[in-house]
């Protein structure tokens, strides 16, 4: 159960946003310092280790390699930053506050609160955010300066991209796995009486809690939060905004030892009992228990799908026609029936990305088959949200090398990557020949993947 909640594709960005004055002693005693000059710009001592402490607390083995890249990616990153300033780039400030605060309640959700927050980096909350908003600024030019690097490539003709394929050794094209073409018709089971049997067990486990029962013996005996009804409902220190927004507000008004009303979330239902706040975070217990679907309505819904699959393969009407009269997913039906990938719209589907109740059905089944009618999930997967539906299987697409007529897109997108890719590395090792790069002995004997840093 998981009530806490872009496709975006970097060429070449590193999130380096980790720096503070944490002083790190080494054997021998080093302390912190400036460690390299990239124009004006330096690096400390201190940003590496701490960029460290965030891959560690990450589960991440740190090693002496594990420095010196972070290092040669903070030196990118500088790069991009001084020419940034120098075509007088503006901050996105917009940017720099949401990332500020998602990264702030990240970690005070990672490490248990605002205190223990302090105690890991040794400084309070607002010096860390005065230091994190600066480097924060500095990813917005960086970034900005890479989307500029990158823009400039020209686009690629069809032509190019025939070129590129052809010129790629078929050894390194990438295999696609087998696909799949669906179509379904999807009918939702009526859920007023379930839920209404739901509010009232929540509301009957509220006037026990009030009457003296343990909200924890309840949580552990009924809940279908498995991960925290082990805990007696416990949920851990984490911030408001880690949850589903009425879950967030419903709980964060409560005072300590109170308990909420019942609270509606795409989970299910909850009742919540606060434990402790801190600021904007909480640590909370709730109970959650999800509508389920009334074994009569299931009948009905299977039985209607089953006499809906016999009269199309009667070839009394057609499985498209059908689909638009009788199926309930909105997408779908419009499309008689056709399923498509709701980010890219492709129609062609890998195992990875079907739910796990249909691949169980289709993959014993052949083209032009229409299976018997199941249950499956929602497009979000989870357990309360259950559906019915009966698919056919339009085609299957074996697993096969990439080739330019099959998969341009693929193709493609390989081709306008390593454009750009190419891109970024002339722009390094432009700027490294005319920047002045001072590296400190320290790290003088890293092997970094570019040549050009040491001079």
């Amino acid at each position: 159960m998981n009530i806490k909640k872009t496709r975006v594709i970097n060429v070449l960005f590193f999130l380096l946003i980790t720096t503070s004055a944490y002083s790190q002693r080494y054997s021998g005693g080093l302390v912190d310092k400036v460690i390299a000059l990239v124009g004006n710009e330096m690096i400390q001592l201190s940003t590496i280790e701490e960029e460290v402490q965030m891959q560690m607390m990450q589960g991440i083995i740190t090693d002496k390699n594990l420095r010196c890249e972070i290092l040669e990616n903070m030196l990118v990153s500088k790069l991009m930053l001084t020419q940034a300033r120098i075509d007088s780039l503006t901050v996105n400030e917009e940017y720099v506050e949401l990332e500020l605060e998602g990264r702030l309640q990240d970690i005070k959700t990672r490490l248990g609160g605002e205190k223990a927050t302090e105690e890991y980096f040794h400084k309070p909350v607002f010096k860390l955010k005065q230091e994190w908003r600066e480097l924060f600024r500095e990813q917005s030019l960086t970034r900005d300066m890479q989307s500029t690097i990158t823009q400039a490539v020209p686009a690629l003709t069809p032509k190019d991209v025939e070129i590129f394929y052809n010129k790629t050794p078929k050894d390194s094209l990438p295999i696609v796995p087998i696909q799949y073409k669906l179509s379904q018709i999807v009918l939702y089971p009526p859920k007023e009486e379930a839920i209404l049997m739901v509010k009232e067990r929540l509301l009957e486990f509220r006037e026990r809690i009030m009457s003296g029962d343990r909200f924890s013996t309840l949580a552990s005996m009924y809940s279908q939060d498995p991960y925290s009804a082990r805990r007696g409902g416990e949920l851990g220190m984490a911030s408001k905004q880690m949850y589903w927004p009425a879950f967030g507000d419903a709980a964060i008004v409560l005072k300590e030892g109170q308990v909420s009303q019942i609270v509606e979330t795409p989970d299910g239902f909850h009742l919540i009992q606060m434990i402790e706040k801190e600021g904007d975070m909480f640590n909370a217990r709730h109970i959650l228990l999800k509508p389920e679907v009334l074994t009569a309505d299931r009948i009905q819904c299977l039985n209607k799908l089953d006499s809906l699959a016999s009269v199309i393969r009667a070839d009394s009407t057609t499985f498209e026609r059908a689909a638009i009269i009788y199926s309930e997913d909105p997408p779908s039906r419009l499309n008689g029936g056709r399923m498509s990938d709701e980010e890219t719209g492709s129609m062609l589907f890998e195992k990875d990305q079907l739910n796990t109740n249909d691949y169980n059905v289709l993959r014993n089944m052949k083209e032009g088959d229409i299976s018997t009618a199941f249950e499956s999930r929602d497009n979000e997967g989870r357990e309360g949200n259950v559906i019915y539906k009966i698919i056919r299987l339009e085609k299957i697409i074996p697993a096969h090398t990439a080739s330019f007529k099959e998969d341009y897109n693929i193709i493609q997108n390989m081709a306008n990557n390593q454009q750009m890719l190419r891109a970024i590395e002339n722009f390094i090792k432009e700027k490294q020949e005319t920047t002045y790069i001072r590296i400190d002995p320290l790290f003088r004997d890293c092997a970094f993947k570019r040549e050009g840093w040491i001079k």
